[in-house]
């Protein structure tokens, strides 16, 4: 492993969400926020996928749920909306580059390695999707757990 390469990788999917969440006009004191959550996050698929050889869906799936915790986690602490997290810390995984391939690779004629790269496009879009969709489950089912114990607390 390359603590350099990790170090670089980090630095810059750090950038790219800050410099989206300029974009997006998400207030300044979110962007230091999003973008340890963007490259952390991007750190974590990076070892999962390139280093542990983890399939694609997979690693997008886990770094989905992890963008969707520890976005609430720093919703939370900082009293801001979610969305303001997730979608920058988001940007360093849409599947822009493959789509780019499968247009080109289309209008080419070249219709097996389009394909080959629309099953990507599919893939990591619907991967962050339901990740998505699980970290927002797992953030209900934890705060309905915590919601029962303080229940049965009360009761005794």
């Amino acid at each position: 492993m390359n603590w350099e390469n990790l170090f670089l990788q980090f630095i810059l999917s750090y950038a790219s969400t800050v410099c989206f969440g300029i974009l997006l006009h998400i207030p300044a004191r979110a962007y230091n926020m999003a973008g340890i959550i963007g490259g952390g996050v991007w750190e974590i698929y990076w070892l999962i996928y390139y280093h542990h050889h983890v399939g694609l869906a997979i690693s997008n799936l886990l770094a989905a749920i992890l963008i969707s915790l520890f976005s609430m986690a720093a919703a939370r602490h900082l009293k801001m909306p979610m969305i303001v997290f997730n979608v920058p810390a988001l940007v360093t995984f849409v599947p822009g580059g493959q789509a780019y391939k499968m247009v080109r690779n289309f209008a080419l004629g070249n219709y097996p390695l389009a394909m080959f790269y629309l099953y990507q496009v599919v893939v990591i879009v619907g991967a962050i999707t339901l990740g998505f969709g699980l970290g927002e489950l797992i953030i209900r089912a934890v705060k309905y757990i915590h919601t029962l114990s303080k229940s049965s607390k009360s009761k005794v």
